[in-house]
């Protein structure tokens, strides 16, 4: 078995950056700041689900926080007058630690011009389908045949678990394209996602080749 390593995780400072940009100075802040980090952005990543989150970018400076959500319906998030972000801000701030009180919170909106080519937009659509007992071979081929149609170089979709409420879990592969995961300058988008179906968790992972 060969090392399997995230397509993300190998082109960090490559071709993307890191989702959580700020320095810590001391050791008890780095740990207060990645708590905050992680409960903020699953708590945001469920709440803002219907508005097609796909990342959260966070950025710290002195008593200020930066916070950049890439979303496929930016009207859901930002509401008549911005009402909806008005309460996103509060939300979030009621999610800080009682010692980051005064941080001052931004919120930014950034469209996500083509969803289909959005690796965790597309792994949501399969879970959520596969979810309402859907026939897995329909729901990926849509799915592959979308992602191409928009122009993609390549696509695969791995399929793991109690498939179709099988007695026994499998693993199905489903390519179109080219996938070059060694070559580093190859912009390619991974994400998974769990589908909880009634025979168990179906795990969903899927790579993305961008032209």
């Amino acid at each position: 078995m060969g090392q399997k390593v995230n397509p993300k995780g190998a082109r960090l400072g490559i071709l993307y950056t890191w989702d959580s940009r700020w320095f810590a100075a001391r050791g008890k802040k780095y740990k207060e700041f990645l708590l905050e980090d992680v409960k903020i952005r699953k708590v945001l990543m469920e709440k803002l689900r219907p508005a097609g989150i796909s990342r959260v970018e966070i950025e710290r400076s002195i008593n200020k926080i930066d916070i950049t959500l890439h979303v496929s319906r930016p009207g859901v998030v930002i509401g008549r007058g911005g009402a909806g972000l008005e309460e996103v801000k509060k939300f979030v701030g009621g999610l800080l630690l009682k010692t980051s009180s005064k941080t001052k919170i931004e919120i930014k909106v950034e469209p996500i011009k083509e969803p289909n080519l959005d690796a965790y937009l597309v792994a949501v659509m399969i879970a959520d389908q596969l979810a309402k007992r859907l026939p897995q071979r329909r729901v990926v081929g849509a799915a592959i045949e979308k992602v191409m149609t928009a122009r993609a170089k390549g696509v695969k979709i791995v399929l793991s678990g109690r498939i179709g409420g099988a007695d026994i879990s499998r693993r199905e592969t489903y390519k179109s394209g080219s996938i070059p995961l060694s070559t580093l300058r190859e912009d390619i988008d991974f994400a998974r996602f769990p589908s909880l179906t009634r025979s168990g968790y179906v795990g969903v992972k899927v790579w993305i080749c961008k032209s």
